[in-house]
């Protein structure tokens, strides 16, 4: 069973960073295109990093820039970095392995950011 568990989410002051993880069971990541959304009340879940193929340890950023995506192969996590956070950046985040013939989801972790 495949199983995408995320983690360190949380409530941050504006400005501040936060590191979100994503540890896989029973999927291999490196083999799957690895993206991280986010999805804030009454809006459309939206890509914020990624997709990247797993096994690469720097993954690059992510159109805002300030948030990027690094994984890392041995641990079958998956991380995202985010910096200079603002309380539109507020959401639940949820990552996402994808590839032809599968689609996988984690549960999401809540990102609040307010002073």
């Amino acid at each position: 069973q495949v199983q995408l568990v995320e983690s360190g989410g949380g409530l941050v002051q504006p400005g501040g960073s936060l590191r979100l993880s994503c540890r896989g069971s029973g999927i291999i990541f490196g083999f799957y295109d690895m993206a991280w959304y986010r999805q804030a009340p009454g809006k459309q879940r939206e890509l914020v990093a990624g997709p990247a193929r797993g096994g690469v340890t720097d993954y690059g950023d992510s159109p805002q820039r300030r948030f990027i995506i690094s994984g890392d192969s041995a641990e079958n996590t998956v991380y995202l970095q985010m910096n200079g956070l603002k309380p539109e950046d507020t959401a639940v985040y949820y990552c996402n392995a994808q590839r032809s013939d599968s689609d996988y989801w984690g549960q999401g972790t809540q990102v609040t950011v307010s002073s």
